[in-house]
């Protein structure tokens, strides 16, 4: 204990073989281990690991690489780190335009990247830094960036993909193609299904079926949530407008599939400019890309994009779109918000869909202007 009555806590320089990648190779003073119990086995390091999606633990390893250089440039000591180096780094971003964008980060990414800094200390076996100067710095940024009425203030969000939306990019693919027929299915089958694009990746041809319950009714998909970590069997029944109903759509699609041979293993395949399917990818002389011809989950938003694009639509759309419009127009339509919330494989009590209530309510008559006399 020093005079003024701040602890002092023994540390040593290690070379930790646990350490994410961008710490090895490099020395830090990491505090000495104290519990002779606190350690894990390597694979139940890999278990928690496989608990964190890929696409956050990616984004999480990028901003911590980030970080890491810039401590080495400031001269600080990146692990662990002082709450005040988490702060000063989160100061600076706030004030360094991005090369990217010519911007500096927006609020909600400096939350993440603070997130990130903390994670990436546990992963590491390291007490994670106390974040409150570096939050404080946050919410005065927001602030600033809310006066000024800056749109990095504002949560990012992507546009709905309603059924009139869809409507139009649908009437543009050329659904005589197997690249269009995969698209349309794509698209309405995510709408339907409300389903995120690492939920349509994950798709099998195996996954749609039509057991005796649902048969006139429509077809069952069966999907892994990815946020709530759970299997569900979602119903999609057929629609109305034969242009754009997910069932015939997800059907003409099955069958273009077995017309080339392919009658189990990934959904949605890629595609490419000549109609082959699941072509080899190559780089750099070497194969990439999944080997079964899977699509990623960026390229399932580009077929989103492209096809909202092609469409003259408009808007920000990614494959989130989908999952938006589904909750949009079906709180619009006055659907339970229970089964909405159930269809759609969201938490109970989630913010996300209570979000999407407040935006249909300004589209039907739960709006205060509808019946006001105006």
């Amino acid at each position: 204990m020093n005079e003024d009555g701040t602890e002092v806590m023994e540390a040593e320089l290690v070379e930790d073989e646990h350490l994410p990648a961008v710490l090895k190779g490099r020395a830090h003073a990491v505090p000495a281990r104290r519990d002779p119990d606190a350690w894990l086995p390597a694979e139940v390091e890999e278990d928690i690991g496989a608990g964190i999606a890929e696409s956050t633990d990616d984004a999480y390893k990028r901003d911590f690489a980030e970080y890491v250089t810039w401590c080495q440039e400031a001269g600080r000591r990146s692990v662990p780190a002082a709450p005040q180096t988490v702060a000063h780094y989160i100061s600076h971003l706030t004030r360094t335009p991005r090369p990217r964008t010519g911007r500096p980060y927006s609020p909600s990414s400096l939350d993440r990247i603070i997130a990130s800094i903390r994670t990436m200390h546990s992963a590491a076996g390291v007490q994670p830094p106390e974040t409150k100067g570096a939050r404080k710095v946050v919410a005065g940024y927001r602030r600033r960036l809310s006066v000024v009425d800056d749109a990095r203030a504002r949560p990012l969000k992507t546009s709905p993909a309603l059924p009139s939306v869809l409507a139009s990019a649908l009437s543009v693919v050329d659904r005589t193609t197997l690249k269009g027929k995969r698209d349309a299915a794509l698209l309405l089958l995510g709408f339907a299904c409300a389903a995120r694009a690492v939920e349509l990746a994950g798709l099998n041809v195996e996954s749609v079926t039509e057991p005796e319950e649902v048969r006139g009714v429509g077809v069952r998909v069966r999907l892994y949530r990815k946020k709530v970590k759970k299997w569900q069997n979602v119903t999609v029944k057929f629609g109305k407008q034969a242009d754009t109903c997910p069932v015939l759509a997800i059907r003409t699609y099955l069958e273009a599939l077995a017309a080339e041979g392919h009658t189990s293993g990934p959904l949605f395949l890629r595609i490419d400019r000549w109609g082959h399917l699941a072509p080899p990818i190559y780089r750099g002389g070497r194969q990439v890309g999944d080997p079964t011809g899977r699509m990623t989950t960026d390229a399932i938003s580009d077929v989103v994009e492209l096809s909202m694009a092609a469409a003259d639509m408009g808007g920000r759309w990614r494959s989130h779109s989908l999952r938006r419009g589904f909750a949009t127009a079906a709180l619009v339509a006055k659907a339970d918000p229970i089964h909405t919330s159930r269809h759609g494989g969201w938490a109970d009590g989630s913010k996300a869909l209570h979000g999407y209530v407040q935006d249909a309510d300004g589209l039907d008559d739960r709006n205060p202007l509808t019946d006001i006399g105006l």
